[in-house]
């Protein structure tokens, strides 16, 4: 039988550092967004790097490059309602994993969940999210996608590639308590 360490996984010095960074995540997203749409009409191009990336505003009423865009209405709706709250329930379960327990591993999580935030304040907005991110090499295009999207991906690679190791009952013994 092993022992369960009483520590919280989720102390309160990792809760600010949880919050803070989905926050900041959050407002350089939504401040981004309202850039580009106080700046281009939809569909507009500016090129930046001709050959390779341009800013545009698009807006993608589907999920992760266009997934369930062509739903109809209602369907579309709660497919993504409920892949955004399975996303933000595993988020929450990872940040409390004894193998998430890192600070890169907090900070990757809370940006997945700040970019999963901003694309929801999108939804509610405008009834699609703001894509302006145009990466492209002669007519082969990414999808268009921004900020809360490189998040998002960001901090699922980091957390995919951190070495892992489990918490043990030394490791919450010698962490500081709040």
């Amino acid at each position: 039988m092993t022992q369960r360490s009483s520590a919280p996984l989720l102390t309160r010095t990792a809760l600010t550092l949880v919050s803070s960074v989905a926050a900041l995540t959050i407002l350089i997203d939504q401040t981004s967004k309202q850039l580009i749409l106080n700046t281009f009409r939809p569909g507009e191009v500016l090129p930046v790097i001709p050959g390779f990336f341009n800013l545009t505003l698009t807006f993608n009423p589907g999920a992760a490059f266009g997934l369930w865009s062509n739903l109809p209405g209602g369907w579309r709706e709660f497919a993504l309602g409920v892949s955004i709250t399975l996303a933000i329930v595993a988020v929450c379960i990872f940040l409390l994993h004894p193998n998430c327990q890192s600070t890169l591993a907090r900070v990757s999580l809370s940006a997945v969940l700040g970019g999963a935030i901003g694309n929801i304040i999108d939804r509610c907005t405008y009834g699609s999210v703001v894509d302006f991110l145009d990466f492209y090499l002669g007519s082969y295009h990414w999808p268009a996608f921004n900020i809360a999207d490189s998040a998002i991906f960001m901090g699922i690679m980091v957390v995919v590639f951190l070495p892992h190791k489990a918490a043990t009952p030394e490791d919450s013994a010698n962490a500081p308590s709040n």
